[in-house]
Order: structure tokens, then C-alpha cells, then sequence
């Protein structure tokens, strides 16, 4: 594979993407750097599994701070992310995979979620007309 091919595609693919594009590439790498986590952990591989923690930690924090507090749902999202970098924080220390099994599960319900706000958004259901 030719990795400096496939590096530019990565950051053409980022450069181009639409802000809810960039949205769901996030939530995907929060969901990738959980699992890769877990397995360094299952390999005993401390160093990688504290790098992916990071690397997830950074994604939650930056989901924190590109939140738009101008939404009653803001403040629903700030806890749960916030919620979600404090046990980061605890798996890292403890390299605990059930604790990062936890945030991984509300990392996919994220993910899945605003991918399907996406689909809609790009299709909305159409009204039907009542007919008098």
C-alpha cells in the first residue's frame, strides 16, 4: 500500500468534508482509538492502549469545546461528554477495558445517532396532504 497516497487522500478527504461530515469522522475515531485501546490493554501493551486513550480523550474534549451552547441540547451533550473524558481519564489509569467498554457504548449510540440525523436531514420524510 502506498501510504503517502493513501495519507493525502486522508487529508483531502478532511479538507473537503462538510461540517457534519467532520462530525461523524470524529465520532468514528473516538470509536476506533476506544477499541484499539482495548486491545493493547488485551495485549498488555500499556503505552499503546494510554496513546489511543489520549487520542479519544482529545476527540471528547474538542466535542466539548465546539459545542454550540445556543441548544437546549447542549447542556444534555456537555454532561454526557464530559462524563465520558472522566472515566477516559479512570481507564487510563486503571487500563480498565470494562470502564472503556462503557464509553465505547455511548461513543456508537453518538455515532449512530448522527448518522442518522444526517440521512434524514439529506431526505426528509415527505408530508403527506390530507385530502378534504
Amino acid at each position: 500500500m502506498n501510504i503517502t497516497g493513501y495519507n493525502q487522500y486522508k487529508e483531502n478527504s478532511i479538507n473537503t468534508a462538510q461540517p457534519e461530515e467532520l462530525t461523524l469522522m470524529l465520532y468514528n475515531g473516538l470509536v476506533k482509538f476506544i477499541m484499539k485501546s482495548q486491545y493493547a490493554i488485551s495485549k498488555k501493551d500499556m503505552q499503546a492502549a494510554h496513546e489511543n486513550i489520549i487520542k479519544s480523550q482529545n476527540i471528547v474534549q474538542e466535542f466539548i469545546a465546539t459545542l454550540d451552547k445556543n441548544y437546549e441540547v447542549s447542556t444534555g451533550l456537555f454532561l454526557l461528554y464530559d462524563y465520558m473524558n472522566s472515566r477516559l481519564v479512570e481507564a487510563n489509569v486503571q487500563k480498565s477495558t470494562a470502564i472503556l467498554d462503557e464509553v465505547l457504548g455511548f461513543a456508537k449510540e453518538l455515532r449512530d445517532t448522527w448518522e442518522q440525523a444526517m440521512k434524514m436531514a439529506k431526505h426528509p420524510p415527505k408530508k403527506e396532504v390530507a385530502v378534504i
